[in-house]
């Protein structure tokens, strides 16, 4: 074939390809649709968008990409697709959050061992949130001890210096906070306040606890009481409505209906729960599931946090209520509605 005939047909090409009806960028689904689609494990709507063309490292609204999302579901099947399209499994959420960290949350022990399989980092550097203190606070023994026998930093620090057994001293996760002195925890680490596990454990009423990780300074805190050792803030009951608004407003959303009205109705139920309560029904209250947290701090203002955990009582019956001790450092944005990042209060 000559040079003027290659260019011809080279050109013909082209030209067929512009007419061939490729799909356009529009057809793509935004940030709200994406998510809607990948919480509810609509595997068909996620691989056609891929296959049109979505960047596999798509982030939708809440939680983050198509992987994330799924690993917070615990969908290995979707996770298998968007990681097979070329998602990075160690890509963080603009929180500061990966896969791993939404799965060790949510209590999803396949997918935690599914993503350290495929090289997901189970430590981070310096001052992180990690996937063991997820877990740990979440209460999910299974978890932890997944982490910890494939490596995980039993010293590892959140954003405020707190420690993974400070986690399992404010929740009372006695089996967690003996497992992890086992591991080689450090019982006499603080946070930048000063803070330490026995500290915790002694505010947050967990002296059996207290007892493990000070022994020798035990019977001294007994003595001063818990009232020496600052106000415990638990989670409290909330009204259903909050739940209902939100899974109307997800529906709104996948429909591309969604109203101010009912954004404002949702923001000032969450809005309510930061207003004094009754008091707690603390052991009741500490066998719930947490089902997600929502999060507002700002990173140059750390002493501002707060942090508002939903439960999940039972097969249905939701809770929630929030947590006073500041929230991981996340940086400020207009209020949206979203689905709470897998996080915790430190």
């Amino acid at each position: 074939m000559t040079a003027s005939r290659r260019l011809a047909a080279a050109l013909l090409a082209a030209a067929l390809a512009i007419g061939s009806g490729a799909p356009a960028l529009a057809e793509l689904p935004d940030a709200a649709r994406f998510s809607a689609a990948i919480e509810a494990g609509d595997i068909g709507a996620a691989r056609g968008w891929l296959d049109e063309g979505l960047d596999p490292n798509f982030a939708g609204e809440r939680i983050g990409t198509g992987l994330m999302i799924a690993a917070w579901e615990g969908n290995i099947r979707m996770m298998a697709l968007f990681w097979s399209r070329g998602a990075d499994v160690n890509r963080a959420n603009e929180n500061g959050e990966q896969a791993l960290l939404h799965a060790a949350w949510r209590g999803r022990a396949e997918a935690v061992q599914w993503l350290l399989e495929r090289g997901a980092a189970i430590n981070r550097k310096g001052l992180e949130w990690s996937a063991l203190h997820y877990a740990t606070f979440a209460g999910h023994e299974e978890v932890v001890r997944l982490l910890i026998g494939r490596g995980a930093d039993v010293r590892a620090r959140s954003s405020n210096g707190s420690s993974v057994l400070m986690m399992a001293a404010r929740e009372g996760r006695e089996n967690i906070a003996q497992l992890l002195l086992q591991s080689g925890a450090d019982p006499r680490a603080t946070n930048d306040r000063g803070e330490d596990a026995l500290l915790w454990a002694m505010r947050h009423d967990n002296p059996r606890i207290a007892r493990m990780v000070a022994p020798d300074r035990f019977a001294e805190a007994a003595r001063s009481g818990r009232e020496a050792f600052g106000p415990a803030v638990r989670s409290v009951p909330a009204p259903e409505r909050i739940d209902a608004l939100y899974r109307e407003m997800r529906a709104a959303e996948a429909d591309g209906r969604l109203t101010d009205n009912l954004r404002d109705a949702y923001f000032a139920a969450v809005q309510a729960l930061s207003q004094p309560g009754p008091a707690p029904q603390a052991e009741a209250q500490r066998r719930d599931t947490p089902k997600a947290l929502e999060i507002t701090a700002r990173r140059d203002a750390p002493g501002e946090e707060s942090a508002i955990l939903v439960y999940e009582r039972g097969a249905s019956e939701p809770v929630a209520g929030r947590v006073a001790e500041p929230a991981p450092a996340r940086a400020a944005k207009k209020p949206q509605p979203k689905k709470p990042a897998a996080a915790a209060a430190q």
